[in-house]
């Protein structure tokens, strides 16, 4: 097993998604709980386009909001009006809540293609004319490109567009090439956009379920690693252990990159961030 040689101190965040049952909020509010002890930075909550699970995202919200933790909201517009984006917006700040994660978000099947955004430099420049500075704005990025992109050059175009709205920030799709990463800083800084670009950190913990996921948000698996998962098959340790190494090694290579923090999606559990997490930071 690959054990990180240095340890670190660098700011870190971590994802969570709404539940859908009770059981599920349970296990979520267990899993916040351990995770606090990492001292994140904030936490985000995503959101789910067209009421999907907006619902849902609030009360996660609010609960962390009650629990102490800096919360940043994931907000997505396509498909809403200015007057439902304003409304839900200063529901946000009357909470306390003070970070966005500003998202086009994708239509749900059958929703038509109304709404008076377009893109997510539509929401962030909205958020700007109508809450001033009240709120802190990070985007998302797509070192591999923005799957739903008309080539590379646009995809940076539409980053850039999203910085210039008013964005504070960035948080990338997750990735498992470091080189993808510092391009696409490269690209962004030559475009003459200075905004920190924090990189999305997915831990491995199960083959199918990382291929599936993958191959819907264009995140690129590179060879060598489908064909170790797929030689590993069923065995779910033996796939835990090697994701957990090559994670390791991953943010290794973004800490000594330059990487301003690093985001966690924890799919909701402790053990496979917390381990990533103790190699990288210290137990």
């Amino acid at each position: 097993m690959w054990v990180s040689e240095f340890k670190v101190n660098l700011p870190i965040s971590f994802e969570f998604f709404p539940p859908k049952t009770e059981e599920g909020a349970i296990k979520l509010a267990q899993t916040r709980r351990a995770l606090y002890l990492r001292k994140p930075q904030f936490c985000s909550v995503t959101y789910g386009a067209g009421g999907s699970t907006q619902e849902g995202t609030f009360a996660t919200v609010a609960a962390i909001q009650a629990e102490g933790v800096d919360v940043a909201a994931h907000f997505s517009c396509i498909g809403a009006t200015q007057d439902l984006v304003r409304e839900r917006l200063q529901q946000l700040q009357d909470m306390g809540v003070r970070r966005l994660v500003a998202l086009r978000g994708d239509l749900p099947s059958g929703y038509g293609a109304g709404g008076e955004f377009h893109y997510a430099a539509d929401l962030v420049a909205f958020v700007r004319e109508a809450f001033g500075d009240r709120f802190h704005i990070e985007v998302a990025a797509y070192p591999e490109v923005h799957p739903q992109a008309k080539s590379a050059d646009a995809d940076l175009q539409a980053f850039v567009a999203k910085a210039r709205a008013g964005a504070d920030g960035a948080i990338t799709q997750y990735f498992f090439n470091p080189d993808a990463y510092f391009r696409f800083v490269d690209e962004v800084r030559a475009a003459g956009v200075d905004i920190p670009i924090v990189p999305g950190i997915m831990p491995i913990t199960s083959s199918a379920q990382l291929i599936r996921f993958s191959d819907m948000c264009g995140a690129d698996v590179p060879r060598w690693i489908r064909q170790r998962l797929q030689s590993l098959g069923d065995d779910r340790d033996a796939i835990r252990a090697f994701g957990h190494d090559v994670m390791v090694r991953v943010c290794e290579q973004l800490i000594r990159g330059g990487a301003p923090s690093l985001h966690f999606y924890t799919m909701n559990q402790v053990e496979p961030t917390e381990r990533l997490c103790a190699d990288l930071f210290g137990a």
